[in-house]
């Protein structure tokens, strides 16, 4: 199994929670339990599962785990939408987040068919 601290798409994660956590600094107070937090825990998770799946012993519950993780990118893209809604993130900046959670999703994917490519094995 690969070293998850040396996947690409882990190390993407963790610059995109970076990213997140500094525009939602600028969100309103009122926000800190709502949007900020569900948008920083949704982002963690990415890695997160990522990392944790990685210490699974069959693929599958890997793949599993990275299933998870995709879906918390998701979860972005909709928390995403919201905050562009209430005018906390401009336009400019919520394509480029939305671009990099399309690579994420990406990145997931393709690591999850790799592994579902030696399946035989278990």
């Amino acid at each position: 199994m690969l070293k998850f601290e040396n996947l690409d798409v882990y190390q993407k994660a963790l610059l995109y929670i970076q990213s997140i956590y500094e525009i939602t600094k600028s969100f309103p107070k009122d926000e800190k339990y709502g949007l900020t937090d569900q948008l920083r825990r949704a982002s963690v998770s990415i890695a997160a599962n990522i990392a944790e799946g990685s210490g699974r012993y069959h693929r599958k519950d890997y793949v599993q785990f990275l299933r998870m993780a995709r879906s918390s990118a998701y979860e972005c893209i909709a928390l995403l939408q919201i905050s562009l809604n209430q005018k906390y993130v401009e336009k400019q900046k919520y394509n480029k987040f939305y671009s990099e959670l399309v690579i994420i999703t990406k990145m997931i994917s393709g690591l999850m068919n790799k592994l579902n490519e030696g399946n035989s094995n278990e």
